[in-house]
């Protein structure tokens, strides 16, 4: 969670509201692959709920999104899938592939499985190196930034400008090559800080064409108020308030903040709430009555009516739907 009390409010209100919310942003690895294959080869990765992220390091591939033109990657390329969209990646264009789920893996440690296949006799000098991994996005409050990501996010767009990239992308070739104790478990630490630094620099570099409500972050008055949502969702949110936070009247900040959100100030502040409410019961196991007090409500019932009317659903079965833990032998691709 972002920290909503550390710091004057002088200083959070000179900081640039994106970059505010931004530090309140994780990327926590979910499950990792570790995959030698030797051409011809083609595997096809479901949609998942999660980011996907791909490392190449050795060889050349070819990503095909659902949607989208194909692209090539080579050694060193980095890719992030944010939204987890279908894809393939396959050894050469036109070359099909199989589900994920169809190959064998092997455990490695509790997050990470290898996946190795090649036919007899193929030369092995030719083989492919690829480390992949299931991320789960920490967003807090930040979950509208990721539906407006780039469906591919890819490195390669951002190594002239941070030079922070080459020595993780070069320490990932190295463990990769390698069979060193502890190898699986560095990977996936500097596989999620890769993710994670591809998402900064897109952020940095304006965030594409996105528009709207990171339009409205931009925006230095009506940032201010969003930030300050964001950063307190729990207090008793007026319109009143919230347009003496951007220093307007009512009407102007109301319709400002419709044009650029798509969204009444009021039904922000609900959905907003109950999108943390959902992560700290569902992820974090938070007890419903926690959660109720701290977004601000007087009862538990009056939080579960206020859950039902904004998500469809209770609390309760928002809990009960949560997927159970992994077993850590079997940590799936």
């Amino acid at each position: 969670m972002l920290d909503r009390n550390s710091g004057p409010s002088s200083t959070r209100s000179d900081r640039d509201p994106l970059s505010e919310l931004l530090m309140g942003m994780r990327l926590r690895g979910a499950s990792y692959g570790k995959l030698r294959l030797a051409p011809p080869f083609g595997i096809s990765f479901p949609a998942t709920a999660h980011a996907r992220f791909h490392f190449i390091a050795a060889g050349d591939v070819h990503i095909r999104p659902a949607a989208g033109d194909p692209a090539r990657l080579g050694c060193g390329d980095a890719v992030l899938l944010p939204r987890g969209d279908a894809h393939a990646i396959v050894s050469a264009p036109g070359v099909s592939s199989r589900p994920l789920e169809s190959f064998e893996t092997t455990p490695l440690c509790a997050e990470v499985c290898a996946l190795t296949e090649y036919a007899p006799g193929t030369c092995r000098t030719k083989d492919v190196l690829i480390f992949t991994g299931q991320m789960e996005f920490e967003l807090d409050t930040l979950h509208p930034l990721v539906g407006l990501m780039p469906a591919v996010m890819s490195v390669g767009a951002l190594l002239g400008r941070q030079p922070e990239i080459p020595p993780l992308l070069a320490a990932m070739e190295r463990e990769m090559a390698t069979d060193r104790a502890g190898t699986a478990g560095i990977l996936a630490r500097l596989a999620d800080v890769v993710a994670a630094t591809i998402v900064r620099g897109w952020v940095e570099c304006g965030c594409g064409d996105a528009t709207g409500w990171v339009e409205a972050l931009r925006d230095p008055r009506l940032g201010r108020v969003i930030a300050a949502l964001h950063r307190d969702p729990g207090r008793d949110w007026s319109v009143a308030e919230m347009a003496a936070e951007m220093g307007s009247s009512r009407s102007v900040f109301a319709e400002r903040f419709v044009a650029a959100t798509g969204t009444t100030p009021l039904r922000y502040v609900a959905a907003l709430r109950m999108r943390l409410a959902e992560q700290w019961i569902a992820r974090d196991r938070m007890s419903i009555d926690m959660a109720a007090r701290r977004l601000g409500y007087a009862s538990q019932a009056a939080f579960s009516r206020a859950y039902k009317r904004v998500t469809g659903q209770t609390p309760g079965h928002a809990r009960a739907a949560a997927r159970p833990e992994r077993p850590a032998e079997a940590p799936p691709l």
